[in-house]
């Protein structure tokens, strides 16, 4: 199977994705939490569109409604 570069974005597209600053996603690919990779014509960090669902789906917590305390 060929890797498309279509199959990549940049990491604001991808912070965005995530909900999350670009310097915490950083700090996530550091430390091994979500694959990152490098474009080897310009060195910017791509991640994988794939990557990104399959962390968003392992990590998803439902939210809790806010409870309203009544007078």
């Amino acid at each position: 199977m060929m890797t498309k570069l279509t199959d990549y974005v940049l990491t604001a597209e991808a912070a965005e994705t995530l909900g999350v600053s670009q310097n915490t996603l950083r700090a996530w690919a550091r430390a091994g939490k979500i694959p990152m990779y490098r474009n080897p014509a310009n060195d910017y960090r791509l991640f994988r569109r794939a990557d990104l669902e399959k962390f968003l789906h392992e990590t998803a917590q439902p939210v809790k409604p806010l409870l309203r305390k009544t007078r």
